[in-house]
């Protein structure tokens, strides 16, 4: 009896354990993956185009926070886009936690290449939105800006995200010039970069000047300054 009540109390400790934020299981270890954000600092990023992080950046409760709680235009004042330090030039996973404060803006970008030539962030990675849908509640039309959305590309094939304040997962998978991505364990995207539809696509969008308009799929991962107060936490990849 002593036995089996010291492992029920273990039990718990042992979920939690499981469960930690900011860490690898055993299982990705094993694999290969990274850990791009550990829960305490921002060594691993830095602001677009520059050398350091802008200080409305902040770490709190084991997340990655923009800290903007007076919307002023699009970019928060010591903000910026964040982008890894780590360049993603073949096939990988990626691995990340968001959520959203009411009417925040955001996204996560992929592909990015740092350049003088590409001012801002959204002229070089393929974004996937991060938004309180409310803000297009009323929208009609199909804008693909929704969350989910592979910004002004293409719509989700199926909305999934949690309400504003609760977290989110994405998992993402490029292998092979094919992408699939997840959204709490709905897969939301399938595209193929090498077809002639995608390359269509493309063509017809802001981005068809980009790298990614060339046929250039590879860079940095990263994370959108769009003047509202973000989290993000659970941050890894590995190379495939």
């Amino acid at each position: 009896m002593r036995t089996i009540l010291i492992l029920l109390l273990l039990l718990p400790l042992a979920f939690v354990q499981a469960q930690t934020l900011n860490t690898l299981t055993e299982q990705e270890q094993k694999e290969g993956w990274i850990l791009l954000f550990d829960g305490k600092t921002l060594n691993n990023w830095h602001n677009y185009n520059q050398k350091t992080v802008g200080p409305a950046w902040k770490v709190m409760d084991g997340a990655i926070m923009l800290n903007a709680p007076h919307r002023s235009g699009n970019k928060t004042p010591g903000g910026g886009d964040l982008v890894t330090n780590e360049v993603f030039t073949g096939d990988f996973e990626f691995k990340i936690d968001w959520k959203v404060s009411p009417f925040a803006n955001s996204g996560i970008f992929f592909f990015v290449n740092e350049a003088p030539e590409y001012k801002e962030i959204y002229h070089t990675g393929l974004e996937l939105q991060v938004l309180d849908n409310a803000i297009y509640e009323n929208a009609q039309e199909d804008n693909k800006k929704r969350a989910g959305d592979l910004f002004g590309v293409i719509s989700t094939s199926i909305t999934e995200v949690n309400p504003v304040g609760e977290w989110n997962n994405l998992y993402v998978i490029y292998k092979k010039g094919k992408m699939k991505v997840f959204m709490n364990g709905f897969e939301i995207h399938d595209n193929n970069f090498l077809t002639p539809e995608w390359k269509n696509i493309i063509s017809k969008t802001f981005l068809k000047d980009a790298p990614i308009g060339k046929g250039k799929y590879s860079g940095r991962i990263g994370l959108q300054d769009w003047g509202s107060t973000v989290w993000y936490r659970n941050i890894k990849a590995r190379k495939i």
